[in-house]
């Protein structure tokens, strides 16, 4: 994997300009390695059982 630090402009261009958070940006660039990848992938599924829970009312 490359130095993330050499690719802070363009990581910063991407946010800034474009409107991509900055998962986006490291995958358009690359840089996403398995370790983000898993902890993003533990969120999604932590996301979508949280939505099989029923809604509590109070």
């Amino acid at each position: 994997m490359a130095d993330k630090q050499n690719y802070l402009v363009a990581i910063d261009i991407f946010c800034c300009h474009l409107g991509m958070s900055v998962d986006e940006a490291y995958a358009e660039l690359g840089l996403i390695d398995n370790e983000n990848e898993k902890q993003q992938q533990f969120a999604d599924m932590q996301q979508s059982l949280m939505r099989l829970l029923p809604e509590r009312r109070k």
